[in-house]
This record gives structure tokens, sequence and C-alpha cells, in this order.
């Protein structure tokens, strides 16, 4: 297997429509590198430009040590696993996964080896001899892979393979690659817009935006140390929720209000060393939903912002709830409106104010202008 580095990579379509800016990325041997981001980011161009299929109109990439900027696709020895799987629909499974490989000359007892070995770790054996119309998108996704498999090249890249699955087999699949990762112990880079696979797989994930890199992490790290607001919007499901408002300082201590003043927070002091320099100014507060409490079984031993919102949407989940709340105390007024995630112990009735208490160790502060973290 091999790194991949990509250092300033840009691409520049004709009329000057700048798709990828400046992309620096490195990627370690036997590493699982997940690019993720909203569609237009620049994601799918960054992969297809170390695969070969899009020319680097600016900067380096190097596989293995060596510049691949101008090497055709066939001689960069990466294997691609498409969206829409690219099987042959007159060739059998076993056909479409030894094709690459009669290409290239390999011994017939070599290419029978080979796919025979994919097909077992795979678990597609019983279905070597049928065309892919006889089966399930599941199992050709698994023969897309397969295909990849048996070339054994540096590098395998996979774009946005589950996307036109079902939710359960997403799941499964996404398992099943997460294992092939491990027991190949291969190079591979990832590209999705689900934000949950990109935190379940990767070992680290670029989050891209605007075809920008706008931060390079572990999941965890992404999730609890987002470098701005975008990151911190995009990782988590429910997404955070953000509030516009000034921190102000009053005879009982700090103060968040909204900037239409519907709601109002008390803060506790150690939210105070944050926000140095920052009093009267307008700011946005982020908040994850399962930070946010029912203030009457709020745990005690945290430092806790008190303040009210109305019930208006109660989302029962099993284990959990979402509840909707109402910041303004209107429930005929769109937006204003906070999620939070509780235990399903916890079953409010919408239409009533509830006391909130939200964590301010994980509340985020961010700069309206530059949408930076503060702090």
């Amino acid at each position: 297997m091999a790194e991949v580095i990509l250092r300033d990579v840009k691409k520049i379509y004709d009329g000057g429509v700048v798709a990828v800016e400046g992309v620096n990325i490195e990627i370690k041997d036997r590493e699982f590198v997940v690019l993720v981001g909203p569609s237009g980011c620049g994601k799918s161009t960054t992969l297809r430009m170390i695969a070969g299929l899009e020319s680097i109109s600016s900067g380096d990439l190097m596989i293995d040590g060596k510049r691949m900027n101008d090497v055709p696709p066939k001689d960069r020895d990466i294997a691609m696993v498409f969206q829409n799987y690219a099987l042959y629909p007159h060739m059998s499974v076993y056909e479409n996964m030894a094709f690459g490989l009669k290409l290239r000359k390999f011994p017939k007892d070599e290419i029978d080896r080979r796919v025979k070995e994919a097909a077992e770790i795979l678990g597609i054996g019983p279905y070597l001899d049928r065309k892919p119309k006889a089966l399930s998108g599941g199992q050709r996704q698994r023969v897309a892979v397969g295909r990849a498999i048996v070339r054994k090249p540096k590098v395998f890249l996979f774009d946005e393979p589950l996307s036109n699955l079902d939710a359960k087999l997403r799941v499964q699949t996404r398992t099943e690659i997460n294992k092939l990762h491990r027991r190949l112990e291969a190079t591979m880079v990832y590209v999705t817009h689900d934000q949950v696979e990109a935190m379940t797989m990767g070992d680290r994930i670029v989050v891209m935006k605007d075809g920008k890199v706008q931060q390079i992490d572990s999941p965890l790290n992404l999730y609890n140390q987002p470098v701005n607001k975008f990151v911190a919007g995009f990782i988590g499901s429910p997404s955070m929720n953000f509030l516009n408002g000034k921190v102000t300082r009053g005879d009982g201590g700090l103060n968040f209000r909204q900037s239409d003043g519907t709601l109002s927070l008390s803060l506790p002091d150690a939210a105070g060393a944050r926000l140095d320099g920052r009093l009267d100014q307008e700011l946005t507060l982020g908040i994850r939903p399962e930070d946010i409490y029912d203030a009457s079984r709020a745990p005690q031993d945290r430092p806790l912002a008190l303040g009210e919102a109305m019930v208006e949407v109660v989302e029962p989940m099993g284990n959990e709830i979402f509840l909707y709340l109402s910041t303004s105390g209107d429930t005929n007024r769109i937006g204003d409106s906070l999620v939070a995630r509780l235990d399903a112990r916890v079953a409010p009735s919408t239409g009533r104010m509830m006391p909130i208490a939200l964590d301010m160790s994980k509340a985020h502060f961010f700069d309206r202008t530059t949408d930076l973290i503060i702090g």
C-alpha cells in the first residue's frame, strides 16, 4: 500500500470556475480517510484527480512518493468503486471481477485464485455465475468492491458507493467496508455527503466546503472541537443548535440574550474566561441537542446556563426523544427553535413552557463575522 499526498492542489474548469482550491491532505499508508461535505463542495472532484479522471490545474499529487499529475489512470495502481457500480451487464459476476486482470495479461490460474479469494471475503461466492441484473443492489456493490480487491492496488478510492442502497443495507455495507479495510490493511479514500457514514468509517475526516478544506481531524475531535461554525453544524445528527446574540455582564454575572430578545440565559462564571474581550459583541452560541436538559433533571455537577422555552414538537425515537423548543415562546412563530435530545422517560407535553439548562462546558461560541470558534 502507499501514502497519498495532495499539495496545494487546484482544479479550475473552463471559464475560470474554481472547483477545488488549494487542497493540502496527507493520507498515511493503510489509513482510511473520508472526504465529506455538501453537494458541490469539491470532494468528488478531488477523488477523481487522485484517480486521474480529472486533470490537476496546479499543485502536486504524490502516491507512494512519486508525482502522479501526468501519469495515466491505468498506471497509478489505484482501484475505484463508483456510485453506480459500473458493472458490465452482459458479463457474469466472475467475468466482471476478472476483466481488469485479463486486460493486464495475468495468468488464468492467478485470475481464478484472486477472484475466488475476493468472492470469499465478500460472501458472493454463490453468485459468480449470475449476471448483474439477477443481483440485489447490495450484492452488486459487493461485486464492484470485489473487482477492486482482485487488483490488489496501492490505493482504494470509493465515490459515494452506498448512496443507491436503502438505509438498513447502507449500515450493513459500511460495516463490511470497515472490516475489509482492517483485513486488507489498505489505504482507502472514501467520498460521501453523509456525515454519519464519515463519522463511523474514517480514521480521519476531511470536511470540505466550496472547494476548500475546512478541517482535517479524527471523528471525535471534529465533533467536540470544530474549528468553525460550518464544521460544527455539518458534523452531528441532529445538527448543532445556533443562537445569535450578545453576552453581557449584569449584577448577577454573565448573561446571553438572543438578538431579538426572545431567549435569555444566565451563564456560569466558567464561561467568562473564553469570552474575555467579547462582551457586548454579536456572537453565535452553539450547543448540541444532547447538551440541553430539562432543568429539573439536569446534572448539577456541570456549569449550566438556565432559561425557558416552549415545547413545540415531541418526537419519540424509542430509547430517546427529540424535543423541538421555541425560544420565542410562540408556537405560531417559525424559527427561533432549539432541538434537544432527552431520555425517553422524560416526555413533556407540547404547548407548555419548560425550564431548560445548557451544559456550558460543551457549548461553543463563534465569531459572527468570520464564523471561527472563540476560545
